[in-house]
């Protein structure tokens, strides 16, 4: 029965301890309030996170033991329907129709049937083909404050992957704004890509219980359709920092003793539980993007360090570059990926892309001198030097499908042997006479003299 209640987390008075990740639940008005089982406080206590609103309980309720951890349905019909952490829908549609059910906890595969990285993911977008490739069945992480486009990207990025690769994509909305959500949710239909894609919600006014579990929720599924229904799984997750804010809310209602910066003592682990089961077997890959939030723009806060650890290629949007009005709004310097060897990417990819970087680090580095003394104090090879660096990175903007209805700009998607040509052009000066406006927001310079 339940012996007290401490907002989203219950005491409960046991006959039989259940097992940690178990689920009881209480019935109150005809519905079942699920909770999972985190802590044992004695031999005939335990203490547990709600998955639902607590408004409604009081103590003496009874308490009824599921008999194993949460389980949700899962069916290729998950395709194309916006879910709860539950697996119940959110889009006013029937209930999924199946009778196979999936634990959301649960551990990573052997490292027997898991298979390596070490194949690059064409996106069609530009900026990240050519310095900050995506890993086929790798992590990627893309970092920004508020406003600066991490939710834009995530949506070009579905699209990209049912177009190039007839793949599927599952949206985990940790945290999500209602009102985002809803409008997420509007335009992924509209864009068409919603039949292949599966949206898992937990947002923002629900209980910090069902923000923390959403993501295994939305990774359970991901493993389902990498496992029977597609060999190329996209799993997104917007926000992952909003995962790990979660379990900070609730640490200390377990009764744990808070870590570095208020942190959880429990962060690395939290995150390594939910980072580790993002693998790829034989029969298929997930390939993972997570939008992570980053607090005051402080790159070493101790959440964006445990989620940046795991991570194959870091993408860190830039409000310098938004307020440049360059989009997608990359830092081509900070962002990097581990393929970033010649080896790997073969040896033109690696020359432009270390040319351009050059280009572009230079440019940086006499930014203050041009705005205090003008380019007229640079020597000639440094005004051709911040010439091109300057058309390089208006042609790095493009405009994106997801959001064409909006700027009136149709959206673009370059091959990469394409972006490595047009660079090589710009590098050897083919482009120097050209207006830096004919550069901007636009796919490729194919006809452009």
């Amino acid at each position: 029965m339940i012996e007290e209640v401490h907002g989203p987390v219950i005491d409960i008075l046991c006959t039989r301890l259940p097992a940690l990740h178990q689920a009881v639940y209480v019935c109150l008005d005809g519905e079942r309030y699920i909770f999972e089982v985190h802590r044992h406080l004695d031999e005939s206590r335990a203490r547990a996170i709600a998955l639902h609103g607590t408004g409604g309980l009081r103590r003496l309720m009874p308490v009824f033991d599921t008999g194993g951890p949460l389980q949700i349905p899962v069916t290729p019909a998950c395709l194309g329907r916006l879910l709860d952490i539950f697996g119940q829908p959110l889009d006013g549609g029937p209930a999924l129709d199946t009778t196979e059910f999936r634990p959301i906890v649960a551990p990573p595969i052997p490292l027997s049937e898991a298979t390596g990285v070490g194949e690059i993911l064409p996106t069609g977008i530009k900026v990240i083909d050519l310095l900050c490739p995506f890993v086929r069945g790798g992590k990627t992480g893309l970092f920004g404050g508020a406003g600066v486009g991490k939710t834009v990207l995530i949506m070009e990025f579905m699209h990209a992957i049912v177009r190039l690769h007839q793949g599927v994509s599952v949206f985990a909305g940790v945290g999500e704004r209602i009102r985002e959500g809803h409008e997420l949710w509007h335009d992924m239909q509209d864009a068409g890509v919603m039949p292949r894609t599966l949206m898992v919600f937990g947002q923002m006014d629900e209980s910090p219980g069902v923000r923390f579990r959403i993501g295994l929720s939305a990774l359970t599924y991901a493993e389902y359709l990498r496992d029977h229904v597609a060999k190329e799984v996209l799993f997104l997750m917007d926000n992952a920092f909003r995962f790990v804010q979660a379990g900070s809310e609730l640490s200390g209602l377990l009764g744990r003793m808070p870590a570095t910066v208020g942190y959880q003592p429990t962060l690395l682990s939290e995150v390594a539980e939910l980072q580790e089961r993002i693998s790829s077997t034989r029969s298929g890959n997930i390939t993972a993007v997570e939008a992570v939030y980053v607090p005051a723009d402080d790159m070493t806060d101790p959440a964006v360090g445990a989620i940046l650890a795991h991570l194959d290629t870091n993408v860190i949007l830039s409000r310098n570059q938004a307020a440049k009005g360059i989009y997608p709004a990359v830092d081509p310097l900070a962002s990097g990926s581990r393929m970033m060897d010649r080896v790997t990417l073969g040896d033109r990819h690696y020359r432009v892309a270390q040319a351009v970087r050059e280009h572009l680090a230079r440019y940086r580095e006499l930014e203050d001198i041009i705005a205090m003394l003008g380019l007229e104090a640079l020597s000639e090879a440094d005004r051709l030097t911040v010439l091109r660096a300057r058309l390089l990175e208006r042609y790095l903007t493009q405009p994106f499908f997801v959001v064409a209805e909006h700027t009136g700009i149709d959206g673009a998607s370059v091959p990469l042997e394409r972006v490595l040509t047009d660079c090589e052009a710009f590098l050897n000066g083919r482009y120097d006479a050209l207006p830096e406006s004919r550069c901007y927001m636009r796919g490729s310079m194919e006809g452009v003299e």
